[in-house]
């Protein structure tokens, strides 16, 4: 693993997740698993960057369409019925990376489950000769999973935070690991750090 090719890559740690002010704290949707994983990644974060890596934190976006109201999917509007105007909107409070792990080096703005789909985020791994990601984040059954997967189409070396990702129900989070273990490294945050300290 060279570091200064390498990235962490954080899928939706954002105040309308995390934050008890934000969505879906409001509507008291949160999880302890989840609302602990900012505090964990932030020390690996710090370690990567000291030895010249990349930290990019891709956000999930409702773009706001007439009137302000959400352009957002049907079944995401059925499953959380209770997000409206304003939303995960750009720019917003609610969008913004928490502020644990603020700011990010590149923001990547995701309107689906993968956040290499339709964004610009390969360009930017492409531009800085990133080949291996580090990843995080939430859910892991949903943006955590779709992500690492494209990443491994793209032929990316993958390292997965077995502790750093976390879904609403811990036996989906582990059965999603072990799925995962087939396309990436699987290994924990404290792990991971051991590994960027042992690196050049």
């Amino acid at each position: 693993m060279i570091l200064a090719r390498t990235a962490l890559l954080t899928i939706d740690l954002q105040n309308d997740f995390l934050h008890p002010e934000g969505a879906y704290g409001r509507a008291g949707q949160g999880a302890e698993r989840i609302l602990a994983l900012p505090d964990r990644i932030a020390p690996l974060r710090d370690a990567l960057r000291a030895k010249g890596g990349t930290y990019v934190s891709a956000q999930f976006t409702l773009v706001p369409g007439p009137g302000g109201e959400p352009l957002i999917a049907p079944h995401l509007k059925k499953l959380r019925p209770f997000l409206t105007k304003g939303d995960f909107a750009p720019g917003g409070f609610g969008h913004s990376l928490v502020d644990t792990l603020a700011p990010a080096d590149y923001t990547v703005e995701k309107v689906n489950y993968s956040a290499f789909f339709q964004t610009r985020l390969e360009y930017i791994l492409r531009a800085l000769n990133i080949d291996t990601l580090i990843i995080g984040g939430i859910v892991t059954n949903g943006g955590v999973a779709s992500t690492v997967r494209d990443a491994h189409l793209r032929e990316m070396h993958t390292i997965l935070l077995s502790d750093g990702c976390a879904a609403f129900k811990e036996e989906v989070h582990e059965a999603t690991l072990i799925s995962l273990g087939s396309v990436s490294d699987v290994v924990t945050c404290a792990d991971a750090i051991k590994m960027i300290e042992a690196a050049s």
